[in-house]
């Protein structure tokens, strides 16, 4: 384990310019010159030297013996210097090599060679329950051990990796250090803790190393990493979606928007599809999507398998590269027209028009039926108005008459399941009937 400090270089001031800000602070509130106050002495050159100045402790452990070093992205992120101190007290300062935001893994370099490098263990034998230990240097205290048990492997948090949740004590400094099984092997990286006060709470979660390393690999070959995408915006299945799409068990990945021209566009993936498998591994739950995606080379020729209207259906999609992370350009609510016919769904509290042809050509749209108002059941399902029902059970529809055609055949005594679409996203609803 190494202790990693981060530097940072501020400018001070010019004397010069503090002075004409309190002459305009004395001239506005007070009315007079600012008092005649002897000034410090000028710096060489008469210019301001910018100082280093702490900017931040972590942790870190050593790959490779020539002086390859792994820690956080946030460790070093932002820092205009960086020192790796060893367990000898040898101090280096480090060149970061590379650091990747997604993962939150970075590599530093350091002049050094001979350098006890750590082991690696295996992620796939490591169970819970577990005992592990962690060592960093929590609070600036270097070479600190705690311990404790594998809570969970596969936690989902959001982020871009699945973690390993541990009750090992971890505070801040911990992060970057290794996390060990009792055969003294590395199987995670200390990243994050679980925290309402900013101090340890009995949760805290690792990157499994399987996963670092990976990262690591692309990072000391390129400096960054690459990964693949298909142009999907997607969500949970939950259990009301299942049973609307008429899945037997929540899985998969729903697709609630296609970006335009994208490889998953090109593949014929369309939103309200539920993403089972990409190639050949089953999604469990919605995160496994991007990070299998993610995972795999851009212009790789990849299956899919869709969950499309009551049958799966096998698509093949050309992997792209993920670009950097770009604000998402905002968009104003579609414009809408009168429209040219209405019906009255009473049994459901739906209101429906047709949409007129230029609101299919708006909104890129091959069907459809424009909700005028929704009340009742339909409000319950979480409809409103301005929503755009593309699909009735397994039926696609694209008029009130073939809406209607299809409730005429359906049992009134069970839920009616619709895909709708708000705004840029489509999602399920159950419309229940009435008891």
């Amino acid at each position: 384990m190494v202790n990693i400090r981060t530097l940072e270089k501020v400018r001070t001031p010019d004397p010069g310019e503090a002075d004409a800000e309190m002459q305009e602070f004395f001239r506005r509130f007070f009315g007079v010159p600012m008092p005649n106050i002897p000034r410090q002495a000028p710096r060489p050159n008469g210019r301001p030297q910018p100082e280093e100045q702490p900017r931040g402790v972590g942790s870190g452990f050593i790959l490779s013996a020539d002086g390859y070093v792994m820690t956080n992205a946030h460790v070093v992120d932002g820092a205009d210097e960086v020192v790796v101190t060893l367990p000898d007290k040898r101090e280096f300062k480090a060149r970061i090599v590379g650091a990747d935001k997604r993962s939150d893994v970075a590599v530093v370099k350091i002049e050094a060679s001979g350098l006890p490098a750590v082991k690696i263990g295996d992620v796939s034998r490591l169970k819970v329950g577990e005992w592990v230990l962690a060592i960093g240097s929590p609070f600036g205290l270097e070479n600190t051990v705690t311990a404790g048990i594998v809570s969970a492997k596969q936690r989902d948090t959001g982020d871009y990796l699945p973690f390993i949740q541990t009750d090992v004590a971890i505070n801040p400094g911990n992060s970057g250090g290794p996390l060990i099984n009792m055969r003294g092997e590395v199987v995670g990286i200390n990243s994050q803790i679980y925290s309402r006060s900013g101090g340890f709470m009995g949760i805290s979660f690792a990157i499994p190393i399987d996963e670092a390393m990976r990262v690591s690999d692309q990072l000391r070959a390129s400096g960054h990493v690459t990964r693949g995408r298909i142009g999907v915006q997607i969500d949970q299945v939950s259990k009301d979606v299942a049973e609307a799409a008429g899945l037997p068990k929540p899985q998969g990945a729903l697709v609630r928007a296609v970006e335009a021209g994208s490889p998953a566009d090109k593949a014929g993936i369309e939103a309200g599809d539920i993403i089972l498998r990409f190639d050949g591994r089953a999604i469990e739950r919605a995160s496994d999507l991007p990070r299998l995606v993610g995972a795999t080379k851009p212009g790789t020729r990849s299956s899919v398998t869709v969950f499309r209207r009551g049958a799966n259906k096998e698509l093949t999609v050309v992997v792209a590269e993920l670009e950097p992370d770009k604000p998402a350009a905002k968009k104003g609510p579609a414009k809408t027209e009168k429209p040219k016919s209405g019906a009255v769904l009473q049994s459901l509290g739906l209101s429906l028009s047709d949409l007129t042809d230029a609101q299919r050509k708006e909104l890129k749209l091959k069907g459809g039926v424009r909700v005028d108002a929704a009340t009742d059941a339909a409000a319950r399902a979480g409809l409103r108005e301005g929503d755009v029902i593309l699909q009735v059970g397994n039926t696609e529809v694209a008029s009130v008459a073939e809406f209607e055609a299809v409730l005429a055949k359906h049992d009134k005594s069970k839920p009616l399941s619709v895909l709708f679409r708000r705004g840029e996203w489509a999602q399920y609803a159950l419309i229940r009937p009435a008891r």
